[in-house]
């Protein structure tokens, strides 16, 4: 058995300032008192402000300032991500499925100099716009600007870096869409049908699917929607349902007849099956995509009706048509292009008629228009509900809209389900953490966008579970990339008067070593990447930041700096030169983190500034051969003998057991029984229950965490367990049987004092500078004292 001690945490959170808590986390006795001199010499000065409480740096990976447009002799690439829908606020799986990966993947591209374009924007119209605007006593109109701001804040606070971000509802839908209409029509690809659909004549209006409530047919659920009953799961049609009432009045409906316009899929189909054949094959489209394509074209297209008896839509450009308007899933997918229109009307459609319809017409994927934008990529995101939509639906109405040469998609990146602690997150039922959430828990989003995407789901549904949270949180970023780039700064600071150290050559031999190492790790992080296989693309970047961890505990500069102060400056210069690749390889992931080591490394952007029709890209973390050589060869890559920042500072804070309690309580259940929770904590004015409103407590920085004591079965998955190294080990003054140990265990604050009973299984000999495992969220005690 073993218990914490949280005294050397104490002893750091009184001087962060000074280097020898740098020095404390591996040095021997003697060295600590030195260091523990200095230290008291600089109590006084004032703690190192984290990340989290400095407010949003500049970021080093965004857009252009002014008009992106395709050019010559450049990988152009075009990103759109599914269009979330503007009726409530998006939740973790609506982010990660599509807005955040596409980011992080538009960031990536751009770090490696090609000319991106991410465009995306709020879906504003349909059936569920209305109902909840019925629900808030609110228009259609309201609701889509109450939302779309709401959104647009969410994914700002996420960095989500857009070239354009717009809606649906935008004047330019309604031109694009009723022209792109119109040329399909115009080709013969449409027809006119009539059909029977429910009425109210209480309310003089065709009633939408979800405006329709009845008995299951199936099941005899008794409260089951026209489009879908939640508790068998059957997807229904309006007609189908036992007695059905209008929503909205209570009246039973009556059917009536009513001509819609459809889609003529089956004409299009060979055209579609040689660009689905072609597209995937060059594109590498997902398993999963491919599947869901299959299935779609396996049992052979169906007509779709693209029309609504609705009035908030795009109204339909045909005579006898003028109370209809366009199906949400006809119109939504050309707001990627009516978006880009709003964002450039001048340049447009070079990025969406370069003729890359025309080629797959022709039957070959890697042939396209002549001239400057010849070269471009279009590349989709999207969670593998939207599949068909993208890969069946809207390809279709490009093709039928020849010979005008629409843009294809020939890239796409499906994610299958996220959800949240063994339940669904639902928008509808307000199940899971939402994106105000996050922003709400005073965890900085950098660290929300490393969980979401190290748990992306790239091939199987995956969960977020609050434990695994707070485990990658403190083991991957705090004691993994943000101990060893705090250290290698404050080691600079310290020994070399925060400066770069200049190359001698002493230390050739075991750099050398860590690039032979490094190098299937760069290798594979640019191989991932490319392949918009994300999640493992951050494995690659934390596998070479445990790399850089593992390099400064081998080389020991601590140790050098006392024997030969030229080795240990070289070690230091590899070591800064690492922080500069991780700033580089991280950007896409954590773009703050990103700006934060460039700020403390004092690095300066040679781009020239931001660029009005280029992507703004600070110069030292772009991925050119020269910094992915330097990945290999760190002491290659920093300026020698220029000063590092002052101001240093920890990227990461800790999560806490008892933070991880409060959340959990906080969001569980749905947000309406979250409203109610708060609204009775609210009441109770004096000696209530303040637990459920007070906010989420600041995290720590440092520290051993506090444990709760655990109600009912043990979750293991809480259980920290960390590799440590003896650095320090005496008998107990008051105990021969149990020996004290100093353990490093690679955190910002220090080494931890552990005391264990194990005088009788090992030496002092056998207990010096061993690798141990130890458990780091016990409580903190005291045995006999110590």
């Amino acid at each position: 058995s073993s218990s914490s001690s949280s005294e050397g945490n104490k002893k750091d959170k009184k001087d962060k300032k000074a280097p020898a808590t740098l020095e404390n986390s591996t040095t021997a006795t003697t060295e600590s008192k030195k260091e523990s001199k200095k230290a008291k010499k600089d109590k006084n000065a004032p703690p190192a402000i984290s990340l989290s409480k400095r407010g949003r740096l500049p970021d080093p990976c965004a857009g252009a300032t002014g008009k992106i447009r395709p050019v010559a002799n450049k990988k152009n690439v075009l990103i759109t991500s599914a269009l979330p829908y503007v009726n409530n606020v998006p939740h973790l799986g609506n982010i990660i499925g599509c807005v955040l990966s596409a980011d992080c993947y538009a960031r990536y591209r751009r770090l490696r100099g090609d000319q991106v374009l991410y465009v995306c924007g709020t879906d504003e119209y349909g059936t569920a716009t209305e109902t909840k605007a019925l629900e808030e006593k609110l228009t259609p109109r309201q609701i889509c600007d109450k939302y779309h701001v709401i959104h647009k804040e969410v994914y700002d606070w996420f960095d989500i870096a857009f070239d354009h971000f717009g809606r649906t509802s935008e004047p330019e839908q309604k031109e694009v869409c009723q022209a792109l209409f119109k040329t399909i029509h115009n080709n013969g690809y449409t027809y006119e049908k009539t059909i029977d659909q429910l009425y109210s004549p209480a309310l003089n209006k065709f009633l939408a699917d979800r405006f329709v409530v009845g008995t299951c047919p199936k099941c005899k659920y008794d409260d089951a929607r026209g489009d879908q009953c939640d508790k068998c799961g059957a997807l229904l049609n309006p007609t189908e349902l036992i007695n059905p009432k209008c929503k909205m009045s209570g009246a039973t409906p009556v059917l009536k007849s009513t001509t819609h316009i459809f889609l003529d899929l089956p004409k299009v189909q060979e055209k579609l099956r040689v660009y689905i054949d072609k597209a995937s094959a060059s594109g590498g489209w997902s398993d999963n995509c491919v599947g869901i394509t299959e299935a779609w074209m396996k049992k052979g297209l169906q007509a779709r009706c693209i029309t609504r008896d609705l009035t908030w839509g795009v109204p339909v450009p045909l005579k006898g048509f003028e109370h209809k308007v366009f199906y949400v899933w006809f119109d939504a997918p050309i707001g990627y292009i009516s978006m880009t229109k709003a964002y450039s009307e001048e340049h447009w459609k070079e990025w969406w008629q370069s003729g890359k319809g025309r080629a797959f017409l022709e039957g070959s994927a890697s042939s396209s228009s002549s001239g400057e934008n010849g070269n471009l990529e279009y590349v989709e995101f999207m969670g593998k509900d939207n599949v068909p939509f993208h890969t069946v639906m809207f390809p279709s109405c490009l093709l039928a809209a020849h010979p005008e040469p629409w843009t294809l998609m020939n890239k796409i990146s499906v994610t299958e389900y996220l959800n949240y602690e063994d339940t669904k997150f639902s928008k509808s039922r307000g199940v899971g953490v939402f994106g105000t959430d996050a922003r709400d828990t005073n965890i900085i989003s950098s660290a929300w966008r490393f969980y979401l995407l190290s748990v992306r789901p790239e091939t199987e549904d995956a969960q977020f579970r609050w434990p695994d949270f707070q485990a990658r949180l403190n083991n991957e970023l705090l004691a993994n990339v943000g101990n060893f780039c705090l250290r290698a700064l404050k080691f600079t600071e310290a020994r070399f008067e925060g400066k770069v150290p200049k190359w001698s050559g002493k230390g050739l031999k075991e750099i050398e070593e860590f690039g032979k190492d490094a190098k299937k790790e760069i290798a594979g992080y640019i191989e991932h990447m490319d392949k918009m296989q994300l999640r493992e693309g951050l494995k690659k970047a934390m596998l070479y930041s445990k790399l850089a961890n593992q390099f400064f505990q081998s080389t020991a500069p601590w140790v050098k700096v006392k024997e030969d102060v030229e080795m240990c400056g070289d070690y230091i210069l590899a070591a800064l030169g690492i922080v500069r690749v991780l700033a580089a390889l991280l950007c896409p992931f954590m773009p703050q983190v990103t700006a934060a080591l460039l700020q403390q490394l004092n690095l300066k952007d040679g781009s020239g500034g931001k660029s009005a029709d280029k992507p703004s890209v600070h110069s030292a973390i772009l991925l050119t051969s020269e910094l992915l050589d330097g990945a290999i060869a760190p002491h290659t890559l920093m300026p020698q003998g220029a000063p590092i920042s002052s101001d240093l500072f920890p990227l990461f804070e800790e999560l806490t057991d008892d933070m991880v309690e409060t959340f959990r309580e906080r969001f569980g259940g749905s947000q309406a029984e979250r409203e109610e929770k708060a609204a009775k904590a609210k009441d109770k004015k004096s000696g209530g229950d303040a637990k459920a409103t007070a906010p989420a407590p600041a995290p720590k920085k440092g520290g051993a965490p506090a444990a709760k004591a655990a109600a009912g079965p043990l979750d293991v998955s809480r259980v920290m367990i960390k590799v440590g190294t003896i650095t320090e080990v005496g008998k107990h003054p008051d105990a021969d049987a149990l020996y004290v140990e100093k353990i490093d265990l690679g955190e910002e604050s220090g080494p931890r004092t552990v005391v264990s009973g194990l005088v009788k299984h090992y030496s002092l000999e056998e207990m010096q500078n061993r690798r141990v495992l130890v458990v780091c969220n016990l409580k903190p005690a005291k045995m006999r004292g110590v």
